[in-house]
């Protein structure tokens, strides 16, 4: 169930003390990698750090991480356990994602961390993150169109309610790559809320990150302008922190993956969570630029949440010749209103986009049919997996079962 709002978060972790400074970040796309650019960047600087990111990858307790590290499963369920039971005897009636929240701020102060970098779950002013204290910096990613009916139809709505996560002398970084009318309303809201914006200098970290690409060096540029407010006593030069940047792992996001073990495949295919337009944009470019070689067509293995743009997705995505399997995730752990979209539905739609029948196929529940599908259509071509990151999830789960 999603029901934004602070009243019951906020009694839920009233005996939970904030000892840790936080780090938060909002957005529509980016903000996931965001954070975990930025805990690499504290770890190495020697600070402890605590990471809560949403949503979970394979288990429910690997949003948390502690120092680069996965909360153990003992530790978390013990906190759950203790929040759930706070929930019960206090008559709170709080959401799933409330009781997650309230896990991770208590696993953060047991563990004893100096920084704790949080990921908004849906917007920014009424989500359930947004009842931390004390916030050392905040961080606006890039924000497009994405939940609608829970943040408002308009791309200016949306941002203001990003933007509710500032508070009174913190200091805000704001993704300056951001449509114009975003900024606008981000830069209005600033000054009402007396946080001063700082955009990122992105061209010191271009030069150095020549080899990523341009939508990674600005999350990257956001991490470190935020690192540096965060902690300005820092003395490592900056070609120490992108060293650990270097070594980050962040899956599903153009992740190259080895199925061999599913499937049998030699050749690598590429993972992606791009489930929206702004992300779906981002893909098909990447896709473009290093996979389209001489126009050669892509076989696309998709799966959605009900309710995504999935023409506006598509539309972005498909190319004449492509082949396309289309799946539904697995149901999600700690979130049982995530349905996946019916895939006679994401063929109709990929089939009005241009894709011949004879090329679309529906591999109803089952992910390592619809990847073995994928396999045989491509031979040496390539394979990507995208539409949702609950489809990343049931990929990551698959090879680790398998």
């Amino acid at each position: 169930m999603i029901d934004l709002g602070l009243a019951r978060i906020s009694r839920l972790i009233q005996n939970t003390p904030q000892t840790w400074k936080a780090i938060h970040v909002a957005g529509t796309n980016g903000k996931g990698s965001i954070c975990a650019y930025l805990s690499a960047m504290l770890n190495t600087s020697g600070s402890s750090c605590a990471r809560f990111t949403s949503p979970h990858l394979i288990d429910r307790w690997d949003c948390i991480v502690i120092d680069g590290n996965p909360v153990s499963k003992s530790l978390f369920l013990e906190v759950e356990d203790l929040v759930k039971q706070r929930d019960r005897q206090d008559k709170i009636g709080a959401t799933e994602f409330e009781l997650l929240t309230a896990t991770a701020f208590e696993i953060f102060h047991r563990q004893q961390v100096e920084f704790g970098v949080v990921e908004v779950g849906l917007g920014g002013k009424l989500d359930a993150t947004n009842a931390l204290q004390e916030k050392a910096v905040t961080v606006i990613a890039k924000i497009g169109l994405d939940h609608q009916s829970f943040l408002g139809n308009t791309i200016g709505e949306i941002a203001l309610q990003k933007a509710g996560i500032m508070r009174s002398g913190v200091p805000c970084v704001v993704d300056d790559s951001n449509e114009p009318s975003v900024l606008e309303v981000i830069k209005r809201h600033s000054q009402a809320a007396g946080a001063e914006i700082h955009f990122p200098a992105n061209g010191e970290i271009a030069k150095a990150m020549s080899d990523w690409e341009p939508h990674q060096i600005q999350n990257l540029a956001c991490a470190y302008a935020a690192f540096k407010l965060a902690k300005p006593e820092n003395k490592l030069p900056l070609t120490t922190l992108l060293a650990a940047v270097r070594q980050v792992s962040w899956p599903g996001r153009l992740q190259k993956l080895d199925i061999h073990g599913i499937v049998g495949r030699r050749k690598e295919v590429l993972l992606d969570g791009a489930h929206n337009t702004q992300s779906a944009e981002v893909l098909a470019a990447y896709v473009t630029r290093h996979l389209r070689s001489q126009r050669q067509p892509i076989i696309w293995v998709v799966a959605a949440t009900q309710g995504k743009d999935m023409d506006g997705i598509l539309k972005l995505l498909l190319q004449a010749g492509d082949q396309l399997v289309a799946v539904r995730f697995q149901p999600v752990d700690g979130m049982p209103w995530v349905k996946p979209a019916d895939p006679a539905e994401l063929l109709r739609v990929a089939s009005e986009n241009g894709i011949e029948h004879s090329a679309l196929r529906d591999a109803g529940s089952d992910v390592k049919q619809a990847l073995l599908w994928a396999s045989e259509a491509a031979g040496d071509k390539p394979v990507v997996i995208a539409g949702s990151l609950y489809l990343v999830s049931s990929v990551l789960r698959l090879m680790r079962d398998s």
